[in-house]
Parts: structure tokens; C-alpha cells; sequence
């Protein structure tokens, strides 16, 4: 009896997830009652309210006692190919990203790792806030000291985007691979996000290559979870 309950209520939240991903249902609006839902799909209001509880596990939905359940999520998927600047600023966040420092450096560890033809990277440290002034992200980017880039040392970024100063340098992300984890934050982390030591932050490793092969970025994030939200899709099938 568990197991098809099971499937029921995942039978429904992924059908409302679908139609709110999708934009079928928009920001703000007030999803049907639970007994219009239970009538919709045929099952037990018990039912539909473990579908729900799920949607809103999710951040998709937010469930008011007495008011209902209304939607969060906007239908806007966060694409960070196209940078964190421009992927918030299409969600309607008004950023801005603060510059710590650029510098030279041999990294023979990450040389190694990733068997690069040079150890010799431009290390790009920055934070990203959200206005008004509150820190969302820390981000340390290495880069190949290629012509074009290794001057930003004493140039520093043209318009604070990374990604565009790679272009320029002919570097464009094809592929590559993205770990995540959620790990505590230590003292000098802490004081660049505002933060206390020891808060939980998602931390994301992205290496990014070209179509060719050659490497364009190895970035170690640190993203605040009330901002950033991890979403893996995948297909189930049936044996």
C-alpha cells in the first residue's frame, strides 16, 4: 500500500512540477485547493498533501496555513554558462560583483591535476553581492596566462565579466565537469562573506575546456544556499 501512495503522490508533483518549470503556472499564483487537486487526479487529499509537501521541500512552492500553496519559483532556470552576473541578472536580481584581487601565479598542484601544458595562472578573486549589499557568492577563477589575459593584473576586468574577457582571449567553454558539496566556511572566508566561521555554504568546483581541448577555467565557489539551489535532472525507466 506504501509503495503505490509513493507513486501517486510523485505521480502528482511531478506533473505540478512540470507545469510550474514550465511557466504554465506563473510566480505568486495560488495553486488549487487540495480538494480541487484530489478531484483532479483522483487520489485522497492525503495524497495530494504529501505532493505538495514535497513541492515546497523543493523551494518550488510555499504552502501558508490558511492561505494555500502559491508558487515560487519563476520558470527561469539559472544558466551559469552565461556567467553568475548576467544568469542573476535574468532572474531579476540586481547584482553588482566586487573585485578582491588578480594576480600571477604557478600553480603546480592544479598544473598536475589537470595536466596542463603550464602551471602559470591569473588567479581572479571576487565576491558577488546582491543589492543591497548582501554577499551571495566568493569566487576564485584560474585561467591559462594566455596573451589577452595575462595583463589583467594591472588592467583589472573590463565591465567585472570573467567570462567576456575569456571570449575575447578566444577561450570558450564547450565542456567540462562541476563537483558540489556542502562544506563549513573558515575564518578568512567568513570575513570576505560577511558571515560568521563555521556556516554550511554550498562549495562548487567548475573546469571548463574548449571544443578543442583547451583548458578555459578551473573555479572554486563558495554559494550562499538561500540563494543557490542545486537541480539535477534525469530520466527514469521502467524495466
Amino acid at each position: 500500500m506504501s509503495g503505490t501512495v509513493h507513486l501517486k503522490h510523485r505521480r502528482i508533483a511531478v506533473a505540478l512540477e512540470k507545469e510550474i518549470r514550465s511557466g504554465q503556472v506563473e510566480r505568486g499564483t495560488r495553486l488549487p485547493g487540495e480538494l480541487s487537486l484530489a478531484r483532479r487526479f483522483g487520489v485522497s487529499r492525503n495524497t495530494v498533501r504529501t505532493a505538495l509537501a514535497e513541492l515546497n521541500e523543493a523551494g518550488l512552492i510555499s504552502t501558508r496555513t490558511g492561505k494555500g500553496s502559491f508558487v515560487m519559483f519563476d520558470g527561469r532556470p539559472l544558466d551559469d554558462r552565461l556567467g553568475w552576473a548576467h544568469a542573476l541578472a535574468a532572474q531579476g536580481a540586481e547584482t553588482r560583483v566586487r573585485v578582491l584581487a588578480i594576480t600571477a601565479r604557478r600553480d603546480d598542484r592544479l598544473a598536475e591535476r589537470l595536466n596542463l601544458d603550464s602551471p602559470e595562472v591569473i588567479v581572479v578573486e571576487r565576491v558577488r553581492e546582491i543589492v543591497p549589499r548582501t554577499v551571495v557568492s566568493y569566487e576564485c577563477s584560474r585561467v591559462p596566462a594566455l596573451e589577452g589575459l595575462s595583463e589583467l593584473p594591472g588592467r583589472g576586468l573590463g565591465g567585472d565579466s570573467l567570462t567576456e574577457e575569456l571570449g575575447r582571449a578566444g577561450l570558450h567553454a564547450d565542456h567540462g565537469e562541476q563537483r558540489v558539496r556542502g562544506r563549513r566556511i573558515d575564518e578568512r572566508e567568513a570575513a570576505l562573506l560577511g558571515r560568521d566561521a563555521g556556516e554550511w555554504f554550498l562549495n562548487t568546483e567548475r573546469t571548463s575546456w574548449t571544443a578543442g581541448g583547451a583548458f578555459v577555467e578551473h573555479v572554486d565557489s563558495l554559494l550562499d544556499p538561500e540563494h543557490f539551489q542545486l537541480l539535477l535532472n534525469f530520466n527514469e525507466s521502467s524495466s
